[in-house]
């Protein structure tokens, strides 16, 4: 054969022909290999690879750690010819909680921080799937998806991953490709959730209809998204910006300066490039008003500290910070995605019919599959039921065969059996020619008819596979679903800062000796779970008093027992995470001590609410919530209070409600609201219930529903009590008996309503606590004494119990209409004390 000369493999070609071609081969390359995600499961091509090769190591949930060096080197030798580098950054990113939402790797070592610093070497640091990456890998051996050659053809890799999980939105992605780049935030898991089953019930719904479920991206670092023009852009369109703002605090100090504390950061912002940014400002006097610059962030969560000059404008402050630093940065959302193989930017809807589409297909070949196996599986059953029922003549048949193959054959033809029967018959066992196998098998056969049945008729309706669908979402949100944590505040970036770091929860403590502080309420929570105690007292003899929940756009009516009323601004309540805070009477410039007998939160003075006073002395009064609006300065009368009387408790009721007052010696009197006048603030009331000697009241409730009166004793002892068990009775008598006070149980100190799923929280006077679900409270008759929940240290006595309503819808918009449902009907916000973790 004649070699033809170097000259003649030469193709004449123009050179602008050549780069056309070869580029746009790169850039499909870089388009559907390596930058962009699938709609399907929101995974890259590199992301994907790692899932599935941890998946074939067996690095499962539960199983141990494995060096990330071992995963690296199995990527790139099975699957992903590229650098060591990219398959181990995109590891380090599924494992930072701080990047996605639902984390897919479960790490051990130094993966980074939100400080930017960069993870360790992949020969330190350890891996394994987490719970929730399983359940996008979930079927995949069922034959649910397309399996292809890897790159030198030795083994197989699926082109996309079942992703029972929505991925692509929970998780968002980002990537630049050649000539075009997605962006796509991260979402609540329990929102999208909503809005595919929505899509399902109504496939012709619109993207607003579908917005009414997702709100917009819920980022994993928290924060403020301003403004909802963006997001809606962004769903409609498939780009949009979004602004997104960090969470402040404000806090004062007892020099009378204030500091503002960052809490939560923008997503992808690092905590040292903002630290330094405000540093930089100061350096160049662009900010003159910060005093001092400390990061005192540690495990219970991120805390940079901006301390001001004495007189420094806050709102100034705020908005030089938010223009000049990453505390404001925008999002530019842009939702694009492989589909079918080919990039295009969806809206909302589009994609979640992309997730639906997929998952069908999913469910439609997995059912194939397993159908497919039970068919196999029954055949064999029957084989072997025929070979049970002819046992004398299946064994003639084998003993006289020559061989295996001529036992087959004759067993085919004799009984007419198929290949894969007659082999089964051939390796049964002889423990199988029992009676009792012969029944098991029987009974086998049956659950395979059912099941195949089930299965046809499965694959035969289509409303029974969206139905699978909806079901295997619901388990998903039980199983991972949680509470927003980026709040979406109306307005523009333009928005007054000060009601941007004013919408918080928090939780406001009182101490005995009139210490007043806030508590962030996610800081609470964790004290609380981690049993440490809830009040850091540097004086001996304090102890808490009072806690409850409240927004910082409320107003804190402080009642004291002297009968005035005092306002106080929930956002001006000195927050101090350590120690007892600041006195009260400093907080509301008083000029000596107040004993406190009631502390509500109020976000509206309506008229149509009312103020139920006691004394302790049993005295009781209503007056219209109104009559409190703009508390000057001082104080005002709230009630009059008789000679050696004193206000003990004050709650909020919508007027059509009954009110029981329990007594120290343990009597109870139920009546209703009504019987009670409305009346001024400067009135005295009316008697509520006739006392005994040396008795006095100690709480009341006022009911709004059919529900447990729990009563709790000084030494620990607590109990529950239908309300019907208390009858309704005339105001003014001297009622019925509530619990058998006796040496033993001590004098009652609490009462409360209780409902299925609620819990207590018992504190004594020494800061230590106990956390009591009212479905392990006894039901009692109202004489009895009740069961020991705290056995208080010697010296030591129960002296506040709080409730902790029980959590009855998921997520932050709910909770926050049951907060609003409670202010319309006249419930207090206290009663979700310290919240449900």
């Amino acid at each position: 054969m004649v070699m033809p000369k170097r000259r003649e493999r030469v193709l004449p070609r123009l050179i602008e022909d050549e780069m056309r071609e070869s580029f746009i081969d790169y850039s499909m390359s870089v388009i559907v290999q390596r930058a962009l995600p699938d709609v399907r499961d929101g995974l890259k091509p590199v992301h994907r690879r790692i899932l599935y090769a941890m998946y074939e190591l067996g690095l499962l949930p539960g199983r141990p750690y494995k060096k990330s060096a071992s995963v690296v080197g199995e990527v790139l030798g099975k699957y992903h010819p590229h650098g060591d580098a990219a398959v181990y950054d995109s590891l380090v990113r599924m494992v930072q909680d701080f990047s996605l939402r639902y984390p897919l790797v479960d790490g051990q070592g130094n993966f980074g921080s939100i400080d930017g610093d960069n993870a360790a070497a992949y020969r330190y640091t350890e891996a394994r799937l987490t719970p929730i990456a399983m359940e996008l890998l979930e079927d995949l051996e069922k034959g649910t998806v397309d399996f292809v050659p890897n790159f030198d053809d030795r083994l197989q890799e699926p082109t996309v991953l079942p992703a029972k999980l929505p991925n692509l939105l929970v998780n968002g992605s980002s990537g630049i490709a050649v000539g075009m780049a997605t962006n796509i935030p991260p979402h609540n898991l329990r929102e999208v959730a909503a809005a595919i089953k929505h899509l399902v019930a109504h496939p012709d719904c619109s993207v607003d209809e579908l917005m009414r479920h997702i709100k917009g991206p819920d980022f994993p670092t928290g924060g403020f998204i301003v403004g909802l023009d963006g997001i809606k852009e962004a769903y409609r369109t498939g780009r949009g910006r979004i602004i997104m703002r960090a969470r402040i605090q404000r806090e004062s100090l007892r020099n009378g300066k204030e500091q503002l504390v960052v809490t939560e950061l923008p997503y992808g912002i690092s905590k040292a490039r903002v630290v330094e940014q405000i540093a930089q400002l100061v350096r160049e006097r662009k900010l003159e008003d910060i005093a001092d610059l400390r990061d005192e962030s540690d495990r219970e969560g991120m805390r940079v500290v901006i301390e001001l000059r004495r007189g420094a404008q806050v709102p100034r402050v705020l908005t030089t910070l938010f223009k000049n630093t990453a505390l404001q940065a925008t999002f530019g959302a842009i939702l694009l995605a492989l589909d079918n193989g080919v990039p295009r930017e969806m809206n909302l809807k589009e994609i979640l019919e992309r997730y639906r589409d997929h998952r069908l297909e999913v469910i439609q070949r997995r059912a194939r599959f397993e159908l497919e196996r039970a068919q196999a599986e029954a055949h064999i059953t029957e084989g072997l039921l025929v070979a049970l029922d002819n046992i004398d003549a299946v064994i003639r048949i084998i003993r006289r065969a020559q061989d295996r193959e001529v036992a087959a054959a004759q067993l085919r033809k004799r009984f007419r059996l198929s290949e894969a029967q007659a082999g089964a018959i051939l390796d049964m066992r002889l423990a199988r020619l029992t009676a009792l196998e012969h029944k098991a098998l029987k009974q086998q056969l049956k659950a395979l008819e059912r099941r195949i049945a089930d299965l046809e008729k499965l694959l035969g309706s289509r409303k029974r596979q969206l139905a699978l669908l909806v079901a295997e979402l619901d388990e998903l949100v039980e199983r991972y679903g949680d509470a927003r944590r980026t709040r979406i505040v109306k307005g523009t970036a333009e928005l007054p800062v000060e009601d941007l770091i004013a919408q918080e929860n928090v939780v406001v403590t009182l101490t005995h000796e009139g210490y007043i502080n806030r508590v962030p309420l996610d800081l609470y929570r964790r004290r609380v779970r981690r049993g440490t105690s809830v009040l850091r007292t540097k004086k001996g003899g304090d102890f808490l008093e009072r806690a409850f929940i409240a927004g910082t756009r409320d107003t804190l009516l402080v009642f004291t027992q002297d009968g005035l009323a005092h306002a106080l601004p929930v956002h001006k309540v000195p927050e101090a995470s350590t120690g007892r805070g600041t006195p009260l009477v400093r907080a509301l410039g008083l000029g000596k001590r107040a004993a406190v007998a009631a502390m509500i939160p109020v976000a509206d003075f309506s008229a149509d609410r009312h103020l139920v006073f006691l004394t302790a002395g049993g005295v009781v009064k209503r007056t219209t919530l109104d009559q409190f609006a703009g508390i000057r300065a001082g104080g005002i009368t709230a009630m009059g209070i008789r000679k050696g009387d004193r206000l003990l408790d004050v709650q909020l009721s919508d007027g059509t409600n009954d009110v029981v007052i329990v007594t120290r010696q343990g009597r109870a009197i139920r009546f209703p609201e009504a019987e009670i006048p409305a009346v001024g603030r400067a009135a005295q009331g009316v008697r509520g219930i006739n006392l005994r000697e040396g008795d006095r009241a100690i709480g009341m409730v006022v009911v709004r529903r059919d529900a447990s009166l729990c009563t709790i004793t000084e030494n620990g002892y607590a109990k529950r009590t239908p309300i019907g068990e208390y009858a309704v009775q005339r105001r003014g008598g001297v009622g019925a008996a509530a619990l058998a006070v006796d040496k033993r149980t001590g004098p009652l100190v609490a009462v409360e309503e209780l409902l299925p799923g609620d819990e207590l929280m018992v504190l004594t006077a020494k800061g230590a606590g106990v956390r009591v679900a009212a479905d392990d409270l006894p039901e009692q008759r109202r004489t009895s004494k009740g069961k020991r929940v705290l056995e208080p240290e010697p010296g030591d006595r129960v002296v506040e119990v709080a409730r902790i309503v029980a959590q009855e819808e998921g997520g932050e918009a709910k909770g926050a209409r049951k907060r609003a449902s409670r202010a319309r009907s006249g419930q207090p916000e206290q009663l979700s004390l310290i919240g449900v973790e």
